[in-house]
């Protein structure tokens, strides 16, 4: 059986100029395309973002996941990661991040899930849309008209998250379903990335280099250079054919075991 969207991918990861340990991880895998970071100033925060991706190694070389498989994947690396330490309230955490192919009625889906401000985007027909939603307390401040874009990206509190696998919390990830197209380019990245990098110049970079591995090493490259503060890591991944059977194209038909609170939806969750 042939997987419903046939990807092209690439990764790179960088320490940085600032930390010494690198505790980002990822799976660049078909149908599995994540990034886990791991929470600095918590135990094996590496530890605990290396946990979490293996929960996935093993689907890498199946056609497609459906949602039900993913929710348990993610119950299996919470119950891990928050056994890496005794006292959960101040234990090893992680974000985790991107997207897994799916199949609906024969048609290839994205299926993207988050937890945490590490980010998935998509650039489509020369736009980049950012999917994900940041869970972290300026994002939250942003959502409520409270503080600017602009004022977020130098806010203090901006790296203090919401929600994560481990470190005390139990809070659900968000999932959506976006029908693929022939084209597609998606970027899943940690925080450090887009700390150092506009939007506009992930863009152009996405944009002019035409193969996934090289705009992921450039990526990364041109964080580091532009200041590095923090672990970056990039995957880069192309839909290269996209299957349209069955149901209308672009319908965006939820899978059968997805119930509505999978759909987009507004950040929510308690404070770590």
């Amino acid at each position: 059986m042939m997987s419903p969207i046939v990807a092209q991918s690439g990764a790179a990861t960088d320490a940085g100029l600032r930390r010494s340990l690198n505790e980002d991880a990822f799976l660049s895998v078909p149908p599995v395309f994540l990034v886990a970071d791991g929470m600095g100033g918590h135990d094996r925060g590496e530890v605990a973002s290396a946990t979490a991706i293996a929960e996935f190694a093993g689907f890498a070389g199946r056609d497609s996941l459906t949602i039900a498989e993913v929710r348990d994947a993610l119950a299996r690396a919470r119950s891990r990661v928050d056994g890496l330490s005794i006292d959960t309230a101040a234990g090893a955490g992680t974000t985790l991040t991107g997207v897994v192919i799916a199949d609906v009625a024969g048609e290839g889906y994205w299926l993207a899930l988050n937890l945490g401000d590490s980010r998935t985007y998509r650039l489509a027909s020369g736009r980049l849309e950012q999917i994900s939603v940041d869970h972290s307390v300026v994002q939250e401040l942003i959502d409520r008209g409270e503080l600017t874009a602009e004022d977020a990206s130098r806010d203090r509190r901006r790296n203090v998250i919401t929600r994560a696998l481990g470190a005390g919390s139990d809070a659900d990830a968000d999932f959506w379903m976006l029908p693929a197209t022939e084209g597609d380019r998606i970027l899943v990245c940690s925080d450090g990335l887009p700390s150092e990098l506009p939007a506009e110049r992930i863009r152009t970079i996405l944009s002019v280099e035409a193969h996934p591995q090289a705009a992921a090493t450039r990526l990364v490259h041109e964080a580091v250079l532009h200041g590095g503060r923090d672990n970056i890591t990039a995957i880069v991944v192309d839909a290269v054919s996209v299957s349209r059977r069955g149901a209308a194209a672009g319908s965006g038909a939820p899978d059968e075991d997805i119930d509505s609170d999978t759909l987009p939806r507004e950040p929510v969750g308690g404070m770590l």
